[in-house]
């Protein structure tokens, strides 16, 4: 046989093997639970050219590209645990795929939601929508109740706004939630974010000043600017955090945390804050300011910055933080989460 036939008879054979397992993880009752919040969403969806075994992806029309879809990595007997993995403000799934594909790899099925108003080709009604932050909020604790129903252990928590939304969910909800994670978690913004948060009718202001929303730029998997009207909408998630903290609330449950100390976006004061409110067991991964670490960089290594094929073109390189980079530390962070995840 010639290697090329050969080769060509692999191929064949793994495209079979993948796509039989992509069909029966597709009859699971809880990914088609997970599936059916985004035909509710969308209005309709499809199957996902991208395939891979132990991936179940939902797609469709209106998403700027596939990357940007919400998806499973899926346990296919004797999972240790189900995880809720939530991406931040303006970007997608994409982002959560190195966490992911880490938290699989240790034994964990992993959710991997997308939020109202993200990853779509048109996103302006849904960036300035009123219920947006609670939209946001009702799809977290609806992928959450999936996953308990998946499994006995239950781990949330998210990147930015995605570790924020799970923060607030378990000190609202509280419901058998084993372990929170937040990479880079916006409990806390800019002093000039928060300051314009309190400026009595500044919403009404934002969606005027936010007009048309763009959704293309730079980066195929995130939206070119965060809309300042949903950045408002984060702010209330931050309140409300802060609200149950001054009220006497506090996290139970061990808290992974990783955070720049160079993030000028989500200051680390914030979740500084949080461990004061923690009881632990805690572990606190702080990546030292001289690495000058922007706050979206902290979730991308090597391999998902190849893959995001950012136009640089169409950037002001000098600018801080417009251009991704790697985080150097990415595979010290990740030997913090799974110590983290061994008292599991």
């Amino acid at each position: 046989m010639q290697p090329t036939s050969f080769l060509r008879m692999v191929t064949l054979l793994l495209s079979v093997i993948t796509s039989c397992h992509v069909a029966a993880m597709s009859s699971d009752p809880a990914l088609q639970e997970f599936a059916s919040l985004y035909k509710q969403e969308w209005g309709s969806t499809q199957r996902c050219k991208e395939t891979s075994l132990n991936r179940f992806s939902v797609c469709s029309n209106v998403l700027r590209n596939e990357g940007n879809a919400p998806f499973a990595l899926y346990q296919d007997s004797n999972a240790k645990g189900t995880v809720v993995l939530v991406h931040g403000l303006s970007d997608s799934p994409f982002f959560m795929r190195e966490i992911a594909k880490i938290l699989f790899d240790e034994g964990y099925t992993v959710l991997v939601p997308l939020l109202p108003g993200h990853g779509l080709r048109d996103a302006e009604d849904d960036m300035s929508d009123w219920d947006l932050a609670e939209r946001w909020q009702r799809h977290v604790s609806d992928v959450i109740e999936i996953a308990q129903r998946m499994d006995d252990t239950v781990l949330v928590g998210g990147f930015s706004t995605g570790g924020a939304l799970t923060v607030s969910h378990y000190l609202n909800d509280n419901t058998d939630i084993d372990g929170i994670m937040l990479f880079s978690g916006a409990l806390a913004l800019s002093d000039n974010a928060e300051s314009m948060s309190r400026i009595w009718g500044i919403k009404v202001l934002a969606k005027i000043i936010d007009g048309s929303y763009v959704t293309h730029g730079p980066n195929p998997f995130k939206y070119p600017n965060v809309a300042g009207f949903a950045g408002l909408e984060l702010m209330d998630v931050i309140n409300d955090i802060r609200d149950g903290f001054e009220a006497g609330k506090t996290l139970s449950v061990p808290v992974f945390s990783a955070h720049s100390q160079a993030d000028a976006t989500t200051p680390i004061s914030g979740v500084e804050t949080l461990m004061s409110h923690s009881n632990g067991p805690n572990t606190f991964f702080v990546i030292d300011e001289s690495y000058g670490l922007c706050h979206a960089d902290l979730v991308v290594n090597t391999r998902l910055l190849r893959e995001m094929k950012f136009n640089e073109k169409m950037v002001n390189e000098r600018e801080e933080c417009a251009v991704p980079k790697a985080n150097p530390l990415f595979d010290n962070m990740t030997l913090m989460l799974k110590s983290y995840l061994s008292q599991f």
